[in-house]
């Protein structure tokens, strides 16, 4: 194809001349320069870098270089398919791209003159970089697609350059090689080839498929009918498998290879195919093993025990594990200087590594790690990340504030609200184990007290309000610190408070006043009678019952204000007599710091 002479008579006049821009590295009225260069760096796995195609203006795109080839019709459908592929993914050129493609398929006679140049063009360039002599490598690279791999059925394993796939869809590239396995050794047969390779867009095969055996089957149905399950055990030394199935097995262990099936049908067959030694094979002894375990065991295995072991039926059905004595020991494990807690095994093949964290820190990665076939560990050594939970951020419009924030483990965060304002919620809030909070944020709400009660014959004279105003005082929303004072009427006497305040407690300071005659106007009306007068609230305190007079026998008692405390224990209750004089004066509210 296309080389030596035969590609210089091909190279037109115009052709001479884009070669010597290119050279010459002159790019005037080229708009899109380096588009095409990733585009076959896509499609030929080249690194033009700066080099472009254009000429006199005018971007030469791929599909004019796919349509360019002088192959069959039926390849040269594929090339342009190829590349067509690729140009959608080409970012924001693609719909014009694509455009241009259809364009050219359709009249594909009008593509001559164009397609001629560009081609010869490129082959040049090509030679230029080095990267390629031949259009025949080239055209070679092109066609060489991936491989898809979908569909994957649950009890297949996938492995792909030591990685197991554990997407349901992948694309492996041309010329490589992915390993499959039944999920369970032994307990399922494979049938089919272990090793598929991908040649352009095409497998050596179909995809494997798991036969179950007689243990997955439960020894339902005729037992005959399936395959034995082989499963194996290491009373001492290590093992792993690797990705095609095979039982990879350290020097030195002890192997058990048990095929599962039932005594009374007959004896199975083990066979083997190194011919190394003979193998101890019988039925097992344990009375709960003896009727269904047909045992061969390999004691202190060698390199030259490896190959495959097979348990046949005495009606032919087969199963086998292959076997592959390697010495393989994985990277020393040392632990970095830090909280991370780990219990390694060793490093041999088969090996394990638990890790841990102490309280108050996370594990990130894998709590065990196992030495491969290959001599890596299945994954990096994990670490210990410290437990926070979501630092704690307040609007600026709330009354809550953070007395104390510790987001660490086993921190609390403290709120308390603002003069005035009520905690709504819970007080504090711990950082648990798995880095949240145990409750919510509370909120804040602003305290009121209710509307005073108006005296009879008395009016409210003067007020302190820290809140919206409203026509009646009962309307009016009084906020913490609100001052109410109290008259009466001309004629009436005030008994009582003549201001109270709202408190932090929702309550008004002291019960509201009462308006009453002068006494020496009520003394016609009690003529009489014997009666205690009102006594009056000590400071910080009020008394209950609130009366004009008490009669005798009657019990008055003092509620203290918030911070104050009465001194007496029991509280004494000053009793009205006959004489109409109170046993004793109400007693004082203290602060309680002074109690």
């Amino acid at each position: 194809m296309y080389r030596g002479t035969s590609v210089k008579r091909r190279v037109s006049e115009d052709g001479k001349r884009l070669t010597a821009l290119i050279k010459g590295g002159k790019w005037s009225g080229c708009s899109k320069r380096g588009g095409l260069a990733l585009m076959l760096e896509n499609v030929a796995a080249l690194t033009l870098r700066t080099k472009a195609f254009c000429y006199r203006g005018r971007f030469y795109s791929c599909e004019i270089f796919a349509n360019a080839l002088d192959l069959s019709n039926s390849l040269r459908r594929e090339v342009v398919v190829v590349a067509r592929m690729l140009i959608e993914d080409g970012g924001r050129r693609r719909e014009a791209t694509t455009e241009r493609t259809r364009a050219c398929l359709k009249h594909r006679k009008g593509c001559g003159n164009a397609i001629s140049t560009c081609f010869v063009i490129f082959l040049i360039t090509l030679m230029i970089t080095s990267e390629f002599s031949d259009a025949k490598q080239l055209e070679k690279r092109i066609l060489q697609r991936g491989c898809k791999l979908e569909g994957l059925h649950p009890l297949l394993i996938v492995t792909y350059k030591n990685i197991t796939v554990s997407v349901d869809k992948i694309t492996v590239p041309h010329g490589e090689r992915v390993m499959v396995r039944c999920r369970e050794l032994g307990k399922y047969k494979l049938i089919g080839d272990p090793s598929l390779h991908c040649r352009n867009a095409t497998w050596n095969g179909k995809l494997p498929s798991c036969v179950p055996t007689t243990a997955i089957s439960n020894y339902t149905g005729d037992p005959e009918d399936v395959p034995p399950t082989i499963v194996f055990g290491l009373p001492a030394g290590s093992a792993a498998i690797e990705p095609t199935g095979t039982l990879a097995v350290f020097p030195g262990s002890i192997l058990h290879l048990e095929c599962l099936f039932a005594r009374r049908l007959g004896n199975p067959e083990w066979t083997w195919t190194s011919t190394f030694r003979q193998y101890l094979t019988g039925w097992a002894i344990a009375a709960k093993e003896r009727d269904w375990k047909y045992r061969l065991s390999i004691y202190y295995a060698k390199v030259q025990d490896s190959g495959v072991y097979t348990c046949s039926t005495p009606r032919g059905l087969a199963n086998s594990i292959r076997v592959h004595v390697v010495d393989v020991q994985c990277p020393v494990i040392n632990l970095p200087e830090g909280p991370l807690v780990g219990k390694i095994e060793g490093a041999r093949m088969g090996h394990s590594a638990n890790f841990e964290c102490p309280l108050g820190y996370r594990l990130e990665g894998a709590s065990m790690i196992t030495c491969q076939y290959n001599g890596m560990w299945s994954g990096d050594i994990p670490r210990c990340e410290a437990i926070t939970c979501p630092p704690i951020d307040l609007p600026s419009d709330t009354w809550l504030q953070l007395l104390e924030h510790n987001n660490s483990f086993g921190g609390r965060a403290v709120f308390a609200c603002m003069w005035g304002h009520k905690l709504l919620g819970s007080q504090s809030i711990k950082c648990e184990g798995d880095g949240t909070w145990n409750g919510s944020m509370p909120t804040c709400f602003e305290i009121t007290c209710p509307s005073p009660s108006l005296p009879r014959s008395g009016r409210i004279v003067d007020q302190m309000l820290q809140s919206t105003r409203r026509k009646h005082h009962r309307n009016r929303i009084y906020k913490v610190g609100a001052l109410v004072k109290f008259a009466c009427l001309p004629g009436h006497q005030l008994i009582g408070e003549a201001s109270v305040i709202c408190t932090e407690n929702g309550t008004w300071s002291h019960q509201s006043p009462v308006c009453e005659f002068p006494i020496e106007k009520i003394v016609c009306n009690i003529v009489g009678k014997v009666r205690c007068p009102y006594p009056g609230d000590p400071p910080h305190g009020r008394i209950s019952p609130l009366k004009f007079w008490y009669t005798p026998g009657d019990n008055i008692q003092v509620t203290c204000s918030p911070g104050y405390v009465t001194p007496l224990e029991p509280v004494r209750k000053p009793t009205c007599r006959e004489n109409g004089i109170w046993s004793a004066p109400p007693p004082p509210c203290r602060s309680y710091k002074d109690v």
